[in-house]
């Protein structure tokens, strides 16, 4: 039986847990806090669930999920991770992660920098890209005609089409954006960045200016109300990934 760990129970970890669990894939869940503090999560969802240390949860993965803040990537339980297909989610929020030259300059990317603490696991950039309620409404059988495709990046293949099993099993089409040094493709307010997969883009794009205002003025944001999803083909995927430029964190409207 497969089994999916995942450190990191916030928004996108426990998305992914759902999703997991109903494609009949065992979840071990993790988080800083420790197990007990994950008893009312795992009892959402269900018996293939059951939650444990960061180290535990990467032993016990086919796959590992890490989606954690950018931040603490360095607690990372990099020799439990070793050989391990790990999907990194994570993105550089400098006001959230505290400034990283080498990211604000663009001499590497996120998960190039996560991999470098991971030196013994098998990097896949994947599901960074899409908000976390886009996870459980726009995901789709394999073959449906209004599938969503998510970009992935790695330096390894078989990784890659490790990782990719496990996304289709999960509800997505993937599109393999080439290694991580390609992966700032997807990063935030990159052209394929959670824009394409919302119903109304300009919306969307309306209230980041607003939550950016309100962050530059010490106020407190506003957090738009949900958008529904709309699917994105992986054709259209390809050519945003092919036609994006990199943003870096200065020419960001949130940095």
């Amino acid at each position: 039986m497969a089994t999916l760990g995942i450190i990191g129970a916030g928004a996108i970890g426990t998305r992914l847990a759902r999703q997991a669990t109903a494609a009949d894939i065992d979840v071990v869940l993790a988080n800083s806090r420790g197990p007990e503090t994950l008893t009312a999560t795992v009892a959402q969802l269900g018996a293939r669930a059951r939650a444990a240390t960061p180290e535990a949860a990467a032993q016990a993965g086919d796959w590992v999920v890490v989606s954690i803040p950018l931040a603490a990537y360095k607690h990372l339980p990099a020799a439990a991770l070793a050989g391990k297909v790990v999907l990194d989610t994570s993105n550089y929020y400098a006001t959230r992660d505290g400034h990283l030259p080498a990211l604000d300059a663009g001499e590497i990317t996120t998960s190039e920098l996560v991999q470098r603490h991971l030196a013994g696991a098998k990097l896949v950039k994947a599901f960074n890209n899409i908000s976390d309620h886009h996870i459980t409404a726009l995901a789709r059988p394999a073959g449906a005609a209004d599938r969503t495709a998510l970009p992935i990046a790695g330096d390894d293949p078989e990784a890659k089409a490790s990782a990719a099993e496990l996304i289709s099993r999960l509800g997505f089409d993937t599109v393999d954006a080439g290694p991580l040094a390609e992966s700032w493709r997807f990063e935030p307010e990159t052209d394929p960045y959670t824009v394409p997969y919302c119903t109304d883009p300009d919306a969307i794009r309306a209230a980041w200016a607003q939550l950016a205002e309100a962050l530059r003025s010490g106020n407190i944001p506003q957090l738009p109300a949900p958008d529904p999803g709309a699917p994105l083909p992986a054709a259209r995927l390809r050519t945003l990934l092919a036609g994006t430029s990199r943003k870096l964190t200065a020419d960001r409207m949130i940095a």
